[in-house]
């Protein structure tokens, strides 16, 4: 029981995540994980995070952020800090430029997310799921 569950879930996963990946690049140029990158950044504190918070907040490692974040940066999107207490400590800020995409990706992400998840609930194989998880 809990295989076919858990098979279900990634197969979920994995058709909207696609979908959603699709429209970000279509639309606004940039992929989902600079979309929940700048979206984790845009809602964090002063608008920054620790490069090892911001790889556990989007489930990546510190090498795949730390691409990540050169990818933000070289886009304007994000920039780097040093923090002042630890230079050891690397932070990425995301500028104005970076909220501004967010902002104008966001209502895409949220209709590509909500017609995927329409789609998901009118298949057999994964309605009672989608039904389960907008309750």
């Amino acid at each position: 029981m809990d295989e076919t569950i858990w098979d279900q879930v990634m197969t979920l996963h994995s058709t909207v995540t696609q979908q959603l990946a699709k429209e970000m690049q279509r639309r606004h140029g940039i992929g989902l994980s600079e979309y929940q990158a700048l979206c984790r950044l845009a809602r964090a504190d002063d608008g920054e995070l620790r490069m090892q918070e911001l790889a556990e907040l989007i489930g990546l490692n510190q090498s795949s952020v730390s691409r990540l974040v050169v990818r933000l940066e070289a886009g304007g999107l994000t920039l780097r800090d040093h923090c002042p207490k630890d230079r050891r400590g690397v932070y990425t800020v995301i500028t104005e430029e970076g909220r501004t995409l967010q902002a104008k990706a966001e209502p895409t992400y949220r209709d590509a997310l909500a017609g995927a998840l329409d789609e998901a609930a009118a298949d057999p194989r994964s309605s009672e799921l989608v039904a389960k998880l907008r309750t």
